[in-house]
């Protein structure tokens, strides 16, 4: 039997190569089937009313020519699954690490990225993060253009290596975080207004058209592809991308719904699955269990964290920078979580935000100093290591792995990768792709920005130099800076003050620089017993420690004691504590 929700057709024909076109009958509340069976890899399309012009099946599984194609059946349940075993990994204590399959290799697919799992288990990841995958018209591109969710993109491998990666991830136990996007679709290849209203046309967001989730439909559409990557591919998280572009006014909640969903698939597969949402709101409601009004997602990102600490490193102020030079941000957001909680918003001219409650555990939030936003949406999609020094980049480290929250990396940051990770797409249309790259071009030139500075989107060599460049790793300070990192990643396993999920056990302060620029101050930052000490001050810092703490790691060789007290250099973190009992 085969289906398609097509309210807005009033004709519905199923169309394979060399066959005689199948009628659908049309059924309840939109729907149209046929007693047909497909065999897989067998090709198919729908053809609405009268036209004669094929449409890739909504829920199609892959499409091994593009988007604009014909589907192909693919059976999820054919594949030899290996991770039986696998009893799942909890997102608390854990370390993400976020990936674009695209560039995180030379090769660029998923099988590719199997032969790295091995670098992400020393590094002391537990979660991989795989930017989307879900087909997209082009050959390259972030993701976020999607327009078939359910079909993994055929130059990554198609939905079978993805299989494949998420077997080997667990093999190597990984846990596997997809990256999911039903906010908006993407602008070419998008046919799913003329089987239905999938979008509400008058109002749009940041990137489209609304989706229409007053549609019962379209809601199960959504539901039904989440629980599609966490039962048959066997992921174990979703993180959902800006979940604030979800405009929904029914009684509950979409994410709501879907956690409900989730939860209750969790319990059928006895296995923890877990749900991250990205939100612009800082509103704990995505986090607070649903008897206490909440939606009982797991996590969401804390871009606050990443603007504070990102501001302290680099003293950039401009744009929705600005707040975050204040003296009290960084302590703010490692003592509270967000720093807009109700506070005044100098980038968006109104109060934002709501107070985390105390009750809720740190690790609810993920936190990292970079990211694929915060790096490609730069005009020149520079990394931290491309304006920092080595030694910056290790405070850089240390703050981001010893922070209250679920740390996240970003593909390269931990070897301070040289490479860029620019905006890339690769529309085949030709007056898409000029459009595309005279707007991101024309953006940044009214923020400024030099013109000839800005890659172009739409070309190939903007693609290929985001590429991670792997020989790097084991060069130099490279592989000095990813030592610390696996260095870290080891203190955060061993000490249990690093995991601590407890608000109250935070401490922070400032402690030299108030008065200079935001890059300039000393922090004295606490989990309990053990010490974070920061210098980005330009000259030597003195810090009093407690008698019985030792240093547990430093990132400069020049830490020494002096007057009783440690002495600090600048561009320098010392992590301290006392002995654990053995």
């Amino acid at each position: 039997m085969i289906g398609v929700w097509a309210p807005r057709a009033e004709r519905v024909r199923l169309r394979r190569p060399g066959q005689d076109d199948v009628e659908l009958e049309k059924a309840d509340a939109g729907w149209w089937a046929a007693d047909v069976e497909l065999a897989p890899g067998d090709e198919y399309g729908f053809v609405l009313d009268d036209a004669d012009a094929l449409r890739p099946d909504p829920r199609s599984r892959r499409q091994p020519r593009g988007v604009h194609e014909a589907s192909a059946h693919f059976d999820p349940s054919v594949f030899s699954w290996t991770d039986g075993s696998w009893t799942g990994r909890q997102l608390a204590g854990g370390i993400v690490y976020e990936l674009h399959i695209g560039t995180f290799t030379p090769e660029g697919t998923l099988d590719a990225a199997i032969g790295r799992l091995d670098h992400l288990v020393e590094l002391g990841v537990t979660h991989v993060e795989l930017l989307p995958v879900n087909a997209f018209n082009g050959e390259w591109n972030w993701g976020y253009d999607g327009v078939l969710w359910y079909a993994v993109h055929e130059a990554y491998g198609g939905p079978e290596a993805y299989q494949r990666f998420v077997d080997a991830a667990h093999a190597a136990g990984l846990a596997v975080v997809q990256d999911v996007v039903y906010n908006h679709l993407g602008p070419s290849g998008n046919y799913l207004p003329e089987f239905g209203p999938y979008v509400r046309d008058a109002e749009r967001n940041t990137w489209g058209a609304s989706i229409d989730l007053d549609q019962p439909a379209v809601r199960a559409h959504i539901i039904e592809n989440a629980l599609m990557w966490l039962d048959d591919y066997h992921v174990d998280a979703l993180r959902l991308d800006a979940v604030h572009a979800l405009k929904d006014g029914s009684e509950k909640h979409l994410l709501r719904e879907l956690a409900e969903r989730v939860d209750a698939l969790s319990a059928r597969l006895g296995r923890p699955l877990t749900l991250i949402a990205e939100s612009d709101l800082n509103d704990p409601t995505l986090i607070l269990p649903r008897e206490a009004g909440g939606y009982g997602l797991t996590a969401q990102w804390s871009d606050d964290w990443h603007h504070a600490v990102h501001v302290a490193l680099t003293g950039e102020t401009a744009g929705y920078y600005a707040d975050f030079a204040a003296p009290d941000a960084l302590a703010k957001v490692w003592t509270r979580g967000f720093f807009h909680d109700g506070t005044h918003s100098s980038f968006r001219g109104r109060e934002h935000g709501s107070p985390i409650p105390q009750d809720v555990p740190a690790w609810r939030l993920v936190t990292f100093a970079q990211d694929h936003d915060q790096i490609g949406n730069r005009a020149t999609g520079d990394r931290l290591s491309q304006t920092l020094s080595t030694d910056r980049l290790a405070v850089a480290a240390v703050l981001t792995m010893t922070a209250p929250g679920t740390p996240m990396l970003f593909q390269g940051e931990e070897w301070g990768a040289s490479t860029p990770w620019q905006f890339f797409t690769s529309h085949p249309e030709p007056e898409l792709g000029e459009a595309t790259a005279k707007g991101r071009i024309g953006e940044f030139a009214r923020m400024g920005w030099d013109e000839s500075v800005v890659p172009d989107p739409q070309d190939p060599e903007t693609f290929r130099r985001s590429k991670l460049d792997w020989s790097e790793a084991s060069a130099g300070d490279h592989a000095r800076l990813l030592e610390l990192y696996r260095a870290l990643a080891r203190l955060r396993r061993e000490r249990p003050e690093l995991t601590d999920p407890s608000f109250a056990s935070l401490g922070a302060e400032l402690v030299g620089g108030e008065g200079t620029d935001a890059a300039h101050r000393a922090f004295r930052l606490g989990r309990g017993a053990v010490e974070i000490l920061v210098n980005l001050t330009g000259g030597e810092m003195l810090f009093a420690v407690p008698k019985l703490s030792r240093v547990l790691l430093t990132t400069s060789a020049r830490v020494h004691v002096a007057e009783g007290m440690l002495a600090v250099p600048p561009d320098a973190a010392v992590v301290v504590g006392p002995e654990l009992r053995r």
